[in-house]
């Protein structure tokens, strides 16, 4: 006869939830620690909640499926001698009441003192299976009905009842599923933030914010101690911002997740970066970027001393870019520093450093003692005074490649931006080599973008000036096409799946070191931009579009 493990080996194997190796591994720890073999594979992240409860239902036979409490107050008054609280306490919830018929939900076989007190009722009791969130919002909405229950949910400061919270299995499970989902939608972020009571969880996948299932009222308090002590951060402060990093393996994915809260009016904010070490090659050629634009980009990183700057706001992949650039002149002759806020991936055979202003090593005290230690390129994360940037330019004078970030919303702006901090004319003119900004288009599904009409098509032509770009850089002879988005089951319905970098690139020529850097310098270089026909990042988008890459609304969107 078949124990449960080779039941629920045989489900994982048959229905493609993990591979053989995985399995063994899975099966050896079990040995070793004695627990069901299943719990060992969601408390790992190798399976999630939906496919417990389904694995569960297949081997239990009993429907899994959502479901409603249903429940009025002549049904309380009919269950008056049902121990409820027994009942919620071994993770079983009555949902319904038919004549004498009672539906509870359960999250798992594994409630035999609730299955053995319901077999000594009068009533005739039916299961559903639901998942660990479902079963908490259940039991939240049983409570609601109530009339002996406290409505009232209050907050202790109690740091070991916090602690315990945090480490209790449905607080795990839910932690654990949150991220094992935002890895399947290939989020970027997870945002849990408290709105009219509740915590709503939210993921940004692919720069657009996608709502994900409320997290429970009763594990609310406990999600977030959790996260906080799996990040570092100080479970008692709830009046100050922190931050923390969690390094973790998701299944067969190493992950690094940087964390952090900000205390609000009704409770606090957390916010998750997911950094998958995996997902990111840092290559020129995997950004997106035109090949006309890569070949300038290329020029610019071969020098040895001056400064090239990417601008953009927060999200817009600058980042990753500077990081393909530092790859691009990575090699063992050549010594690279990094001033970084955070460090958000360990680059092979590159020297980075953390910069803490807390304790006084901010950019501009880590730029003056990193120029002391003889590198060849440098990296500043971000300028963001004047001391930093007069720092940054002068060492790019003195025999050093230098890379860095402002945030402004185009490239012309970045000199403006430049001038407010402080940097005298004859540093910008010495010192730049370009300027270039960036921003991050969502690309077409390729299984069900569809063709707009002509007419459609020919009504953007004429309203965006479209027509000499595709002669330029499409096909001279052939008319424009451009596309929509539609939505299948491979993009989630969105129309979209992954992002491309559209970039406006500005070379710090001698036209522009000749114009006077007063107030109608913004002016000129528009003028100048144009006049050169560099193109700008709208226009870099509408190229992207008549390419089939992404559509016109997006690159509204995303270039203003």
């Amino acid at each position: 006869m078949q124990t449960w493990s080779s039941k629920v080996s045989n489900y994982v194997l048959k229905n493609g939830l993990l591979s053989q190796e995985r399995l063994n591994e899975a099966m050896l720890f079990q040995e070793s620690i004695q627990k069901p073999l299943e719990e060992i594979l969601i408390h790992s992240g190798w399976i999630d909640e939906a496919e417990l409860c389904q694995l569960y239902s297949s081997l239990l036979n009993i429907d899994a499926k959502p479901i409603s409490l249903s429940l009025h107050d002549s049904d309380l008054e009919k269950l008056a001698d049902v121990n409820i609280d027994f009942l919620l306490k071994n993770n079983i919830v009555p949902v319904s009441l038919v004549d004498n018929k009672l539906a509870v939900a359960i999250n798992s076989p594994y409630v035999q003192e609730g299955l053995d007190y319901l077999r000594f009722t009068k009533l005739q009791v039916s299961f559903v299976l639901v998942t660990n969130k479902d079963l908490q919002l259940l039991k939240e909405q049983l409570q609601l009905i109530r009339p002996e229950t406290v409505k009232e949910h209050s907050v202790t400061d109690n740091i070991e009842k916090l602690k315990e919270m945090a480490s209790g299995a449905p607080t795990v499970n839910l932690v654990n599923n949150l991220i094992n989902q935002g890895l399947k939608l290939g989020a970027s972020d997870l945002h849990l933030e408290p709105v009219n009571g509740r915590y709503r969880a939210r993921y940004r996948v692919d720069g657009i914010l996608k709502e994900a299932d409320t997290i429970p009222v009763n594990l609310q308090l406990a999600v977030i101690s959790r996260i906080k002590i799996l990040s570092g951060m100080d479970i008692a402060e709830k009046r100050r911002p922190q931050d923390g990093k969690i390094e973790m393996r998701a299944g067969s994915t190493d992950l690094d997740i940087r964390c952090s809260s900000l205390p609000l009016g009704s409770g606090e904010s957390m916010v998750m970066r997911f950094l998958v070490k995996s997902a990111v090659r840092f290559d020129l050629d995997k950004l997106g970027y035109s090949s006309d634009l890569v070949e300038s980009i290329s020029q610019d990183i071969k020098k040895t001393s001056g400064l090239i700057l990417m601008t953009g706001p927060t999200g817009s992949g600058k980042t990753t870019s500077l990081y393909s650039f530092l790859n691009q002149v990575n090699n063992s002759k050549v010594k690279i520093i990094t001033l970084e806020d955070p460090i958000e991936y360990q680059l092979d055979g590159i020297n980075q450093v953390q910069v803490k202003p807390d304790i006084g090593f901010d950019f501009s005290a880590g730029l003056r003692s990193i120029v002391r230690q003889d590198p060849d390129v440098i990296m500043v994360g971000e300028i963001r005074d004047g001391e930093t940037a007069k720092i940054a330019m002068q060492s790019a004078l003195t025999g050093h490649l230098v890379f860095s970030t402002v945030h402004t919303n185009d490239a012309p702006t970045a000199y403006t931006r430049l001038m407010e901090l402080g940097v005298e004319e004859y540093l910008l003119n010495a010192s730049l080599l370009s300027i270039m900004a960036q921003r991050l288009a969502r690309k077409l599904c390729p299984h069900c973008k569809e063709e707009i009409s002509t007419e459609e098509t020919y009504a953007y032509v004429d309203k965006y000036d479209l027509l000499p770009l595709q002669r330029k850089y499409i096909n001279h002879e052939t008319s424009p096409i451009l596309y929509k988005a539609q939505g299948c089951e491979h993009c989630e319905h969105t129309g979209y799946i992954g992002r491309v970098a559209i970039l406006e690139y500005l070379p710090c020529d001698k036209k522009i070191k000749a114009m006077p850097k007063d107030e109608q310098l913004l002016n000129r270089l528009y003028e100048h931009m144009s006049n050169s026909e560099l193109r700008t990042l709208q226009q870099d988008g509408f190229i992207k579009a008549l390419q089939g890459t992404t559509t016109v609304e997006e690159v509204l969107r995303i270039s203003g």
